[in-house]
């Protein structure tokens, strides 16, 4: 039994690392060219028509994206008619959408899309192989921490990711762990041997510890949960708006062309499109516009909101380390100590993955700040509401009781709910 794990995890973890070396080599390629030319913007539009119209016409169920991974890995041991088979052509489609999102200028990010190239990439191996069962659903998680893992050079995280976001609130089986632990680690080793180097990054001098201290750092982490919260409410309401208002989807994709191209002349700056990598490197080292987070939340809201392809958590670290950034001045902490916090911070609010995110940040940050990060995780994850990036993550799925949710949540909704009761007896 261990040698089939360990030998599902070593596949993924090739299988992954090298799709995602070619995925990064593609993606800076696209940035490059798409600096060097900055009419490719005018092209957005045509370009988002298009690939949604090769998603609706070929990709099958690839149009689900992320969702569909965690729903099949949610599934389980379920019976095979009960299974959405993933699509053969996610991994292709979805490397080819995203480079045409970043070469015209879209706002989005690059977890999404190696999550999805790996789950395609389990799914045909697990079909070669003839897995079911526990077999396949070890395999999909594998697949995800690998491809997680090697697109941000972070095994631990990786690993946890994939056991955490695709299982909330439910016991792990200690058979998922190694093969999501062998794949996390080989994904990471493999996209290094391709020759691909991640960006490194560093919180500075961490304060001593104080009460003061701490409490500086649990409000920044309030408002932190608070804007994943508001970026997770982003997203959808621009999808549901465009859906409404346009009922085809390759349109949906045009308007969203258009009002990025109206945002970026609206803002005066390119520096939101793409990955918006020197934004989040100057974040590091001095506070960048007072609203580059709010900026960054909009451009990637109208990407992702009309059907652009690509992921969230990029776009995440940078808003969340332009908040923290923005913040220093106002708690009079560094500048890149709040930066390194608000990255973590607001994608674990946005992921509902506080323990992933703390790993994350000891592999990107080192462990000296490990008690901070802790706490930011946390309570930030506490504040960010029941909502999130992944919305079948959340399907049903209450946030374990030893978290509170969004404080305000429980009371809008009770407020909603005597509106309605009012107006069906006045009717």
């Amino acid at each position: 039994m261990i040698i089939r794990w360990l030998a599902y995890g070593a596949a993924m973890g090739g299988l992954t690392g090298s799709a995602s070396a070619l995925f990064l080599r593609g993606l800076d390629r696209a940035t490059d060219i798409r600096l060097s030319a900055p009419w490719l913007l005018w092209l957005l539009p045509p370009a988002g028509a298009l690939v949604s119209l090769l998603y609706s016409r070929y990709g099958g169920n690839a149009g689900k994206g992320n969702n569909l991974i965690v729903e099949q890995i949610r599934l389980g041991d379920a019976p095979a008619e009960r299974l959405e088979r993933v699509s053969a052509v996610m991994a292709p489609f979805v490397l080819i959408g995203t480079w045409a999102t970043h070469l015209f200028g879209g706002s989005a990010g690059r977890e999404g899309t190696a999550v999805q190239m790996g789950g395609s990439l389990a799914e045909a191996f697990g079909r070669l192989v003839r897995a079911e069962g526990a077999d396949r659903r070890a395999l999909l998680m594998s697949g995800v921490a690998g491809g997680f893992a090697s697109v941000f050079g972070t095994p631990l995280a990786g690993a946890a990711f994939a056991l955490e976001v695709v299982t909330p609130g439910r016991r792990i089986s200690p058979k998922t762990i190694v093969p999501c632990a062998v794949a996390a680690f080989a994904g990471d080793m493999v996209t290094r041997a391709w020759g691909i180097r991640h960006l490194q990054y560093a919180l500075g001098a961490v304060p001593a510890f104080s009460a003061a201290l701490l409490a500086k750092i649990a409000a920044a982490a309030v408002l932190f949960g608070l804007m994943s919260l508001l970026f997770a409410f982003a997203v959808g309401w621009v999808k549901r708006g465009l859906a409404a208002l346009i009922a085809r989807a390759w349109l949906r994709s045009v308007a969203g062309g258009l009002l990025v191209i109206g945002l970026t002349y609206a803002a005066g700056t390119r520096d939101y499109l793409g990955l918006s990598l020197p934004l989040l490197v100057q974040a590091f080292h001095e506070p960048p516009s007072a609203l580059a987070f709010l900026w960054k939340t909009a451009f990637t809201a109208v990407t992702l909101g009309s059907g652009f392809m690509g992921g969230e958590v990029t776009p995440l670290f940078v808003i969340g380390a332009a908040l923290g950034s923005a913040l220093a001045p106002l708690l009079h902490l560094g500048a890149s100590f709040l930066a390194g916090l608000g990255l973590i911070g607001v994608f674990s609010g946005a992921a509902n993955a506080p323990a992933a995110c703390f790993f994350l940040g000891l592999e990107l940050f080192g462990a000296d700040g490990a008690a901070y990060m802790l706490v930011v995780c946390l309570v930030s994850y506490m504040f960010s509401g029941h909502a999130g990036i992944y919305g079948a993550q959340l399907g049903g799925v209450p946030k374990p009781r030893y978290f509170v949710r969004f404080p305000g949540a429980a009371l809008l909704r009770d407020l909603l709910n005597r509106r309605k009761s009012a107006r069906s007896r006045s009717s």
